[in-house]
């Protein structure tokens, strides 16, 4: 049968302020790295629940105003509404009113669509860099704390001349935990990265395809010119072809 005196407890109070220290500070990255995946998990949740209706919505209003007001109401993160407000309102910029209206106008409406998509990808990315550090470093603190503990049980076998057990086990148990713990906190953390990433990587090609629609809708002006007969619910197809003529 388990001695009970044998505990976690017990291997706590057989640690000192190294081990201590290690165990808060992986108490702390365990505690920080779920924080930052619960809330990054219920953003993207919102996110990619809205994130299509938003769209539909815009792309079937009857005006470009009505559309930039739609998708910042249905848009709850807020990643596809700052792209349409900023570059309808660049569009809108009279030339000559200041150094960015005296720009030609599908210049400063690229240079509008660029800035919002590299602030849309930092927020989409804040945090992960976080999550990737504690993944990657989480397992050396634990093996740290099983190395010191194992130094403990041998200075204990040391200065006792005898192998017991029960004067081992204190050491050689906190070993073990601190080797476990260091991969508790860094799994999830690794696994969230990956998971995070990966939907970043689809909601950014949502965002730049979007920007090419934008670009399209706001510097040809095909779509505004049929606004009054078929309203913007065509748009994408329309862009799609308008950026080819432009290429050309």
């Amino acid at each position: 049968m388990q001695n009970p005196s044998l505990g976690l407890m017990h291997f706590w109070q057989a640690g000192d302020v190294v081990t201590h220290t290690v165990a808060w500070l992986l108490l702390a990255m365990s505690v920080a790295s779920w924080y930052f995946i619960l809330s990054k998990a219920f953003s993207a949740w919102r996110l990619r629940g809205s994130a299509r209706a938003a769209l539909r919505r815009f792309w079937e209003a009857r005006s470009m105003d009505e559309a930039v007001a739609a998708l910042q109401r249905e848009d709850r993160e807020g990643v596809f509404a700052p792209l349409a407000q900023q570059a309808h309102r660049a569009a809108q910029m009279e030339s000559g009113a200041s150094l960015a209206g005296s720009v030609d106008r599908q210049e400063l409406v690229t240079r509008v669509l660029r800035q919002e998509m590299t602030q849309a990808s930092a927020r989409l990315e804040s945090g992960l860099t976080f999550l990737a550090s504690v993944g990657s470093t989480a397992p050396f603190i634990g093996l740290f704390g099983t190395v010191w503990g194992i130094y403990h049980a041998l200075l204990t076998i040391a200065s006792s001349g005898n192998v017991m057990i029960d004067k081992v086990a204190g050491p050689v148990g906190e070993a073990l935990i601190m080797t476990a713990a260091g991969l508790a906190v860094a799994i999830p953390a690794v696994l969230a990265y990956n998971a995070f990433t990966r939907l970043n990587r689809v909601t950014l090609a949502e965002l730049d395809g979007f920007a090419h629609d934008l670009m399209a809708l706001l510097t040809t002006g095909s779509r505004m010119r049929d606004t009054a007969r078929d309203g913007l619910r065509t748009a994408p197809t329309a862009a799609a072809k308008a950026i080819q003529s432009v290429g050309h």
